[in-house]
């Protein structure tokens, strides 16, 4: 009976111990972004394990050794055609990078030398549109929101040097009907606009036409996109918020979900209308003089 009562506090310890690591800051989840270099801390005293959904391809690395006696910076453990590899440092200065070929895809790892180092690193792959439903809006971090303004930006490289990488994004251009907001004195044209599904995220390139003679000053985080009735903030923008007099700027920015939390669902085909709070003030309004006689007044007599 004895006996019995021991192997249950063992027990209890044991599931107590498992539960606290599953909640220590050493286990991580990261989706899988092949435009995305994932930094790993790892320590020479213990083992961090990256783990994938599905069987790994292939592992590149400078300075990895399979057996720890063979000069290295990291030791490397994997066995073929398995999910997972783990790697620990050698030197308390190791750093380098290591790329995992898994679905035709290269997913590359900064590794480097810590003291506080990730013991669990797990790659998901990001939900299927049909998995996102049309419920709440994907969480999309600011580095993935950047990569998407990367992408739209080196959207015409990728599509013709690697197709596959932008196999999935929506686009448009306005060349033949350009959407214009005019605003009398500036103007915003949506030159070209991408849809990423799996984010719910559209990108737009626009251009900002300053029509006056003086700087044209606006808030870089206050765009806004309009479509329909319903008004959509920006999730990110790349813009220093000034044009310059009689001048044009061209800026990107994403607009994510909708504000209450939702997918957005924005079909490319809206017809969209792009808004900035201004920040330097109108110039004042043109003063219009129009040729009315006017009698010359004449000084009384006997006074010059």
């Amino acid at each position: 009976m004895k006996s019995i009562a021991n192997l249950l506090l063992l027990t209890v310890t044991v599931l107590t111990a498992t539960v606290a690591l599953a909640d220590s800051p050493a286990i991580h989840r990261v989706l899988l972004d092949d435009h995305t270099v994932v930094s790993v801390p790892v320590a020479t005293n213990r083992v961090t394990t990256i783990s994938f959904p599905g069987p790994i391809e292939a592992i590149d690395g400078a300075g990895f050794t399979v057996d720890g006696k063979t000069p290295g910076q990291f030791q490397l453990a994997h066995v073929k055609g398995s999910t997972f590899l783990s790697v620990r440092a050698l030197t308390g200065r190791a750093a380098g990078n290591l790329n995992v070929r898994w679905n035709n895809c290269t997913y590359v790892f900064e590794l480097s030398a810590s003291d506080t180092p990730a013991l669990s690193l797990i790659m998901e792959s990001p939900p299927a549109p049909e998995e996102l439903g049309a419920g709440r809006a994907p969480e999309v971090s600011p580095l993935k929101l950047l990569a998407l303004l990367d992408k739209a930006k080196a959207f015409p490289l990728l599509k013709s040097q690697q197709p596959e990488s932008v196999a999935d994004v929506g686009f448009t251009t306005y060349d033949g009907k350009p959407l214009v907001s005019d605003f009398n004195d500036y103007e915003i044209q949506i030159e070209q606009s991408f849809r990423f599904n799996a984010e719910d995220t559209l990108v737009f390139r626009v251009g900002i036409t300053n029509k006056t003679g003086t700087p044209l000053i606006y808030q870089p985080d206050s765009f806004a996109l309009r479509a329909g009735d319903r008004l959509y903030p920006q999730s990110i923008s790349d813009s220093d918020g000034h044009v310059p007099p009689n001048g044009r700027s061209i800026v990107y920015f994403a607009v994510t979900g909708t504000p209450d939390g939702g997918r957005n669902e924005l079909s490319l085909k809206n017809q969209f209308t792009v808004l900035v709070q201004r920040l330097s003030p109108p110039p004042p309004p043109s003063i219009i003089v129009t040729n009315v006689p006017v009698r010359p007044i004449r000084s009384p007599k006997g006074q010059p």
